[in-house]
This record gives structure tokens, sequence and C-alpha cells, in this order.
């Protein structure tokens, strides 16, 4: 049942399988123009895979999956200059990563030109997110189960969740949660992020405190189980030195 139930989850959230499995804000609405501009859609063959953000000029925070080039600077995939907004990228994997479901589910991505849009703020290393905090998660993926991705950028309001809550639910499924994740939507509540939403950031008081990592099986008829994040702020260390461990 363990097996199944990793298999399960693993298939479900990778970006890098088919489009039709991507990632999508739950009850969420659609971005004003001109806002979030550090959003980061990670692209293969020019099809929206998902999410990321820029931390530096020339930096993007993703999740630990296979991507492409990324687009920067709008909201609308619609409307891409491919000569200001596409970027080719180098790859900056954390090495102890093997899926989402063991954690460590964080990769950096250096562009191939600096950009003009202004990074958003990451936690310092000694940051805890308190329950109950109000968050925002945003992507271009599906917004239900089974839909498809869309093209305008769109956002939600989720709350934090405690790690004892989101453990006890996640038992009741036989799953044990790997460290250094944050819980937050998705259980107790109709909102939520999903599949090609994995990459993108969980901004807390302004700050990008943890990036999608994963669900349960792909289902976002919430309320479920809660979502599960990477917590930024212990991988703080590996985000300023990479030359340690990538050379990008």
């Amino acid at each position: 049942v363990m097996f199944r139930l990793h298999t399960l989850l693993f298939i479900v959230l990778a970006c890098s399988v088919q489009r039709a499995l991507g990632g999508e804000i739950i009850n969420g609405k659609e971005v004003p123009p001109k806002s979030l501009q550090y959003m980061v859609s990670v692209q293969n063959d020019g099809k929206h895979f998902c999410g990321g953000f820029l931390i530096r000029k020339d930096i993007v925070l993703t999740a630990a999956h296979y991507n492409v080039t990324v687009v920067l600077g709008t909201n609308d995939l619609r409307k891409i200059d491919e000569s200001t907004m596409r970027y080719n990228v180098k790859k900056c994997k954390h090495t102890d990563y093997k899926k989402p479901l063991n954690g460590n589910d964080i990769m950096m991505l250096k562009l191939s030109r600096p950009s003009k849009i202004k990074p958003i703020k990451l936690p310092n290393k000694k940051m805890k997110i308190k329950k109950n905090t109000t968050c925002l998660v945003a992507g271009w993926g599906f917004i239900k189960s089974g839909g498809s991705s869309v093209d305008k950028l769109r956002q939600v309001d989720v709350a934090t969740i405690d790690r004892r809550t989101c453990q006890r639910e996640w038992s009741k499924k036989n799953y044990v949660l790997p460290a250094n994740i944050i819980c937050a939507g998705g259980y107790g509540t109709e909102k939520g992020a999903c599949q090609a939403d994995s990459g993108g950031p969980l901004v807390c008081n302004k700050m990008a405190v943890g990036i999608v990592s994963f669900n349960l099986g792909g289902n976002c008829s919430y309320p479920n189980v809660p979502n599960i994040y990477t917590d930024i702020s212990k991988f703080v260390a590996w985000i300023d030195y990479p030359k340690k461990r990538c050379q990008i």
C-alpha cells in the first residue's frame, strides 16, 4: 500500500510528465496585470509545465523537476515576447533530491541573462511560519481536478497548517512526511494548489517561504489532506553558496 501510494503521488506531481498532469490553483482568481511579476512559467517545447519565481536578477527557484526554458514578465501566456521574456537556463538541482515524497524538492535555474524584474525576498534560516498565517500561492495550472492549464496567472489565499495536524491527516493515508516542509491549504478549506503549480512560491508576509511540492494523488477536490511545500528557510545556505554544489 505504501509503495502504491508513493508511486501515485510521484506520477501526478512531477513537472516532467505529460501536460495533462500539470499543477493548478483551486478556487482562486486571476492575478491583475503587472502584479506578481516575479512569477515564472517553466516550459518544455513552449508549453507550461510548472512554476517558479525570481529570487535574484538571474536566478529562479523552482521544484527539482526537468525543464528547458522559462518565461518571465507576463501573467498571460498567450502574450509572450520571445526576444525579451524567454530565457534559457542552467540547472542546479539539490544533490539529495530523489523525488518529491522524500523532500529536498528544490532547484535553482540560472538565467541566460539578467532580468530587470524585481525578485521576491526570501526568509532567513531562523524564520518559522506560525500556523494559520494567511499566505498566497499562484500558478497557471488547472482550476479543477482533471481539468487543463490556464493562460492567465491565478492566485489564491491559503492558511498554513501546523506540522502535527498535517502529519496526523497524512498518517491516515499511511504516509510519513519528509523533513523541511510547510503545510498549507487543501485541508479544512476548498482552496489550494495542485499540479503545474509545482515549483511556484508560497508567499507569506511578502516573502517566498515555500515551494509547491505535492498533494495527495492529484485530487484537488478539497478539503482533502494539506498541500505540501518545500521549506525555503531550511535551504538558505544551499541557495547562497551554489558553487560548492553546481556550476551555474
